[in-house]
């Protein structure tokens, strides 16, 4: 029997998604109307706020009652949980309070004394609890940085993820660092596997340093994939908007590529979730679409 799939994308706020007029009906949407819009067509979306401030109680509060019984959100771990620097306004004050000096405007994990680093992973155990609650969180989402190189000390931090979030699915995408070169992806989808942690399965540009290689992988009953986009000119450059980066149309022959992977992870997990991450104006949800009429082919 084959897992449900549910497609959808990584982001229902974009600026440039609310500014093109491709999908929401009106500019003017409240927030509410808009997610309520979105909901009403996708079973499924990532979060993406909760990269660059900690998940709020009250935003989690208003996502459980504005989308409909069985709607699904993955929501994406804060930054500092996973390698990458913040910057120390965006601390809740709280937070704040607990960075052990002056280290500037950038801060990261080692920055926090340990009872920091123990209040960042209650915020997201408890902000979370009204989706937990009404059974509409999907997992936890750590992207780590390019330099979260594969070594023990960073094996072991992944390792302990689970613990610190008992209560839900965890998913894990790794870019560049090691982790999924030819010589060492075997071992590190079954460390994984071994941990009950969530392999995310990614297409990208290929060639940089930062590339991790579209292998398809399920190592917990959740199997997790996020389509980037292949445009490789603005993959590593410095754009005026994070959108411009994932400015890519796939084209139905590069979306077809993945629907025979995501049907043989549909076999193997007991829920696959499909996350369009080119968030430029509407191409990502015209690909959610496409990919949602693919994968209804038999």
């Amino acid at each position: 029997m084959c897992a449900r799939i549910l497609t959808g994308t990584c982001s229902w706020t974009d600026p440039t998604l609310i500014d093109c007029g491709g999908f929401y009906p009106r500019r003017s949407m409240s927030a509410a109307e808009r997610l309520r819009f979105y909901s009403a067509e996708f079973h499924i979306v990532e979060v993406d706020s909760t990269y660059y401030s900690p998940p709020s109680l009250r935003n989690a509060e208003l996502w459980a009652e504005r989308t409909p019984a069985g709607f699904t959100f993955d929501v994406k771990a804060f930054a500092l949980l996973t390698g990458h620097g913040t910057r120390l306004e965006r601390l809740p004050p709280e937070l704040r309070e607990t960075v052990t000096a002056d280290h500037g405007k950038t801060i990261y994990l080692r920055h926090l004394s340990q009872r920091g680093v123990d209040l960042l992973w209650e915020l997201h155990r408890a902000a979370l609890e009204p989706l937990r609650r009404s059974g509409k969180l999907g997992a936890l989402l750590f992207q780590f940085a390019p330099w979260f190189r594969r070594d023990r000390r960073n094996a072991a931090y992944i390792a302990e993820l689970g613990q610190h979030l008992p209560a839900d699915r965890v998913a894990v995408e790794l870019r560049g660092g090691g982790w999924m070169e030819p010589q060492t992806a075997g071992r590190t989808l079954a460390w994984l596997e071994r941990h009950g942690l969530a392999y995310v399965s990614v297409d990208e540009p290929q060639g940089f340093p930062t590339s991790t290689p579209p292998v398809a992988a399920a190592t917990s009953g959740l199997a997790y994939v996020r389509l980037h986009g292949r445009n490789a000119d603005t993959w590593t450059a410095r754009t005026a908007t994070a959108a411009d980066r994932f400015n890519y149309l796939y084209s139905e022959d590069e979306l077809r590529e993945w629907v025979p992977r995501i049907r043989e992870l549909a076999r193997s997990a007991d829920e696959v979730h499909v996350l369009f991450n080119n968030n430029y104006r509407d191409v990502g949800i015209r690909n959610a679409r496409q990919m949602t009429l693919l994968l209804a082919d038999e």
